[in-house]
């Protein structure tokens, strides 16, 4: 749990370094096909089956709506907004697969659910919301953060579709190959945008490169692997606890280490959307027809 938490909370101050000096997409598709390939060939190094047709195409859906834009949402927005705001804002996922399988009538949700969305969205305005609205000071950059609202929803939506998805039997072979199609994929978005023009090896820093190899080898592999490995042994309930726990980690690590300003609207807001979070996490508690589903990794993998 202690990596799960602060891994994958310390990934969105790992993402604003990287991007110091890379181009965003192409920084997030070298490090989702590194971290792939790797998966990938242990998995069948170690006897998984050969995949089917099948198999790649559901991964590929699967890429397309968690890295390239989930994560790819994330490494771009937070060009333009700190890190401890992003996982604020990605922290919306589960208000949305809330929203998404309540619109799909897939169940529908306890009053308890329906208030912590509410309360969620309500804490997201007070967040991005004028000065003129909310009475705080410290202005959010509008442009980065509909571009972070619209990766959670890409990340919840892949998240719900992924359930049902004909995927390999092994977990861990399955995200290696979501992670390869999702590399791919940001590696393309990264050419239309005209990245490789910005490429400059010479000019990427040292806490750039760390960043991209923290990504790599503790965001992608070892938090996951502790994430996929916790849902096999632990209460769903305890292991959907990150949803909340990662945003104050990030904050906290954004404040500490980059001295990103943690001012009255951002410490309010945090305070709002992660008690909604957790609102929805426990209600599940309320019984299985009315429960929200539980969250899905949020803006990393």
């Amino acid at each position: 749990m202690l990596s799960v938490y602060i891994v994958w909370g310390s990934t969105y101050l790992a993402i604003r370094f990287a991007v110091q000096t890379m181009p965003p997409f192409l920084m997030a598709a070298f490090r989702f096909l590194a971290a792939g390939g790797i998966l990938y060939a242990w998995r069948r190094l170690s006897g998984d089956a050969r995949p089917r047709p099948a198999h790649w195409r559901s991964a590929a859906i699967v890429g397309l709506f968690l890295l390239l834009g989930g994560n790819g949402g994330v490494v771009w927005a937070e060009q333009r907004v700190v890190s401890g705001v992003a996982a604020l804002l990605v922290g919306a996922t589960p208000l949305w697969m809330v929203l998404i399988d309540w619109l799909r009538g897939i169940y529908r949700p306890a009053w308890v659910t329906v208030a912590g969305v509410l309360v969620g969205f309500a804490g997201i305005a007070v967040l991005i919301g004028p000065a003129e609205l909310t009475g705080l000071h410290g202005a959010i950059d509008p442009l980065g953060a509909v571009v972070l609202l619209l990766a959670s929803l890409s990340w919840a939506a892949g998240s719900l579709y992924s359930r049902n998805a004909e995927l390999p039997a092994s977990p861990l072979l399955g995200t290696g190959m979501e992670m390869l199609a999702g590399g791919a994929a940001l590696a393309v978005a990264g050419t239309l945008s005209g990245e490789w023009a910005r490429v400059n090896l010479a000019a990427v820093s040292l806490p750039s490169l760390l960043g991209l190899g923290y990504l790599i080898f503790f965001g992608s592999l070892v938090g996951f692997t502790a994430y996929t490995w916790l849902l096999r042994v632990a209460p769903t309930t305890l292991v959907s606890t990150y949803a909340y726990v990662n945003p104050v980690v990030a904050i906290l690590m954004g404040n500490l280490l980059a001295q990103e300003p943690l001012t009255p609207r951002v410490v309010l807001a945090a305070a709002v959307i992660v008690g909604a979070v957790a609102l929805i996490t426990f209600s599940k508690s309320l019984g299985r027809k009315t429960a929200a589903p539980a969250p899905a990794p949020a803006g990393d993998d």
